[in-house]
């Protein structure tokens, strides 16, 4: 007797190190994440918290129905936790119990950003819906790779956006719905937020830098190559975006200046995020290319000085492949 509960207690005292390894072993990965872009863990941290508040006070103030799209774009990224690779690790290492103790753990701290601004909308319709599809999740697992296979131009150029689109494909379909809602309301600003959204996903396609290789191939010289890179981009990023910006100006044709003019604009951070990404390859971008792109965020004009600045930069980068 005696024996049997040193074995049960010696088994949960494994599983609780085993969980706490595991836990620890992601934070530290995102440490290092946040390291490789050249921003100190703690000064990451803090300008997620910013950003996270800054974006969903503004979407709270552009739209009556803030709170569902909130929990949308929610339950968009906690379904990212349920993916097969994920749960058939976590399975390899952990019994059942523990595997979905684990689950329901990394999903209400996926969530609690969202409960917690929600809370202070006193939105508790939407808290109860993300609540309890937040569980639910924790049980369940996706399939990052569809049999499926979808009729698009993506697959004549390797390899950001047929990468890129599978593993986003949530927030694409999220975009489309939020289109819907602006129509469906007469919100204007909504729409707009849903173009932007498709181009931000468009752009996260370019963040991660590929293999030496895949510049290597190419018989072309810096210039070209860039010229090339920013033209597929352009075309693809405006194949996914035309279903939005077709809806806006149907439904909104006063509109059509200020929606082509933000699709302008958004065309032309995609551009500078390439050149942003070549000007350190074969690094990964860090802070100082961070900070710059969000100053001119915050004041487009500066483009007109940051794009030659990159483009310099990413020429000179890419010589030693290239030529």
């Amino acid at each position: 007797m005696i024996n049997s509960r040193r074995k049960i207690f010696a088994n949960r005292f494994f599983v609780q190190v085993g969980m706490i390894q595991y836990f620890k072993l992601q934070f530290n990965m995102i440490n290092r994440h946040l390291i490789g872009f050249g921003i100190h863990p703690v000064l990451g941290y803090g300008i997620l918290a910013l950003g996270f508040a800054g974006l969903s006070a503004w979407l709270f103030s552009k739209t009556d129905f803030a709170d569902y799209i909130y929990v949308i774009i929610a339950l968009t990224l906690i379904s990212k936790l349920s993916e097969t690779k994920r749960n058939e690790f976590l399975q390899i290492c952990f019994a059942d119990k523990t595997r979905y103790k684990i689950r329901l753990i990394e999903n209400v701290a996926a969530a609690t950003p969202f409960f917690l601004f929600l809370m202070y909308h006193a939105a508790f319709i939407p808290i109860a819906i993300l609540t309890g599809s937040a569980l639910l999740l924790a049980f369940y697992h996706v399939k990052s790779q569809f049999n499926l296979t979808v009729p698009t131009p993506f697959y004549k150029y390797p390899f950001e956006f047929i990468i890129g689109f599978r593993n986003t494909f949530y927030f694409i379909t999220a975009a489309f719905f939020i289109t819907f809602m602006a129509v469906a309301t007469g919100n204007f600003n909504l729409g707009i937020f849903a173009l932007i959204l498709v181009f931000f996903t468009s752009i996260s396609f370019y963040v991660n830098p590929e293999n030496d290789f895949f510049v290597w191939i190419y018989r072309l010289t810096p210039g070209q190559f860039l010229i090339m890179k920013i033209k597929i981009a352009l075309l693809f990023a405006t194949f996914l975006v035309m279903p939005v910006t077709i809806a806006l100006c149907t439904f909104f044709s006063s509109e059509i200046p200020v929606i082509l003019g933000f699709q302008a604009l958004c065309d032309l951070y995609l551009a500078t995020i390439i050149l942003a990404k070549y000007s350190v390859f074969p690094h990964q971008m860090n802070l100082p290319q961070m900070v710059i792109i969000a100053l001119s965020v915050g004041f487009p004009p500066l483009l007109v000085g940051i794009i030659p600045f990159f483009i310099f930069q990413s020429v000179n980068r890419l010589k030693w492949l290239l030529q």
